[in-house]
C-alpha cells in the first residue's frame, strides 16, 4: 500500500523543505523532532499533518511534573481504595482502574494516530531517555495488570521543543530532525494570506514591511513571531487602520512586543 504523502494544508503554509522531512518520517517511522523559536509553527503542524493525512491527533503537553509513565498508563490506586471501603464495583478487576496516557491510547487506536508530544523540554531531564524503549518498540508492559500494550497501527509521533534544555543524545538519534527557520517575507506573505485572504495587498506590505522593521532590531530580547504578527493584524483591522497608518510609528505595539525593555529600545 502506497505511503500517503504530506503537502500542506489550505491553513499551514509548509516549505517544500518541511513537507520532505514530514515525509521521511512517516516512511521510515521515527518520531519528528522539530525545533524553532516559539511562534513558528511548531505546534500547529501536528494539527496539518493529521488533517491532511486523515489521522486523529492525540495531544500530550509536557509539563515540568510530567513523568514517561504518565503518557503510558496511570493505576487509579485511590479509586480503587474508595472502592474497597465503600463496596463500589469488583476491586479485584484492576483493569477498572487502569487509565491509558496519550501513548497507550495512540498504540491502541485501531487508526493510524499523530501523537504530538508538545514541548517535550519542559520536562526533567530523564523524560526524554525514560520513552526511548515505548518509541524504538511501540510496546510497554503493564506490570499490575501484567498486560503489554503493544501498537496496533505504529503512530507518526511529532515532538516539539523550544531548547529550554539540551535533549539526550541517545533520544536525537531515534528521531527525524529537522529546524523550523522563522519566514522570509515572501513565505510571511503567503502565511498572511492564509488568515486573512480578503485583506488588499497594500496593507499586507505595509504590515509587514513594519512588521520585519520591528523584528530585525539587534537588541530585542524577544523578537515578534508569527503568531504576534497574525494578533497584530487583527488588531489593526479592528482598530479600523490603514495602510498609511502604518508608514509612522507602529501603532499598537503591545501586539507584538512583550516585553517591557523592547519597548523602550523600539520607541
Amino acid at each position: 500500500m502506497k505511503q500517503p504523502k504530506y503537502q500542506g494544508t489550505q491553513d499551514y503554509v509548509a516549505s517544500d523543505e518541511l513537507q520532505e522531512v514530514v515525509n521521511v518520517a512517516l516512511a521510515v517511522g521515527r518520531p519528528l523532532l522539530l525545533k524553532g523559536e516559539p511562534g513558528t509553527g511548531k505546534t500547529l503542524l501536528a494539527a496539518s499533518i493529521a488533517n491532511s493525512l486523515g489521522r486523529p491527533l492525540l495531544r500530550w503537553n509536557i509539563k515540568s511534573t510530567t513523568k514517561a509513565m504518565d503518557g503510558l498508563y496511570l493505576y487509579d490506586t485511590v479509586q480503587r481504595l474508595n472502592d474497597s471501603r465503600f463496596g463500589d464495583g469488583d476491586v479485584s478487576d484492576i483493569k477498572r482502574y487502569i487509565k491509558l496516557g496519550k501513548m497507550g491510547e495512540a498504540f491502541v487506536s485501531e487508526k493510524p494516530v499523530v501523537l504530538l508530544i508538545d514541548e517535550i523540554d519542559k520536562a526533567d531531564l530523564e523524560f526524554p531517555n525514560d520513552l526511548l524503549a515505548e518509541i524504538d518498540e511501540m510496546r510497554f508492559y503493564i506490570p499490575e495488570t501484567k498486560e503489554e500494550i503493544r501498537a496496533l497501527q505504529r503512530p507518526l509521533v511529532v515532538i516539539t521543543s523550544n531548547s529550554e534544555k539540551e535533549l539526550p543524545d541517545a533520544f536525537l538519534r531515534r528521531c527525524v530532525f529537522h529546524f523550523i527557520e522563522f519566514p522570509d517575507e515572501h513565505m510571511m506573505e503567503r502565511i498572511v494570506k492564509v488568515h486573512f485572504p480578503d485583506l488588499e495587498s497594500k496593507m499586507v506590505q505595509a504590515a509587514l514591511k513594519r512588521f520585519y522593521v520591528i523584528r530585525n532590531k539587534s537588541n530585542l530580547r524577544k523578537p515578534p513571531s508569527t503568531s504576534e504578527l497574525i494578533d497584530w493584524l487583527h488588531a489593526l483591522l479592528a482598530m479600523g487602520m490603514k495602510p498609511a497608518d502604518l508608514e509612522g510609528e507602529a501603532p499598537l505595539l503591545g501586539c507584538l512586543l512583550k516585553n517591557e525593555q523592547d519597548l523602550v529600545v523600539h520607541l
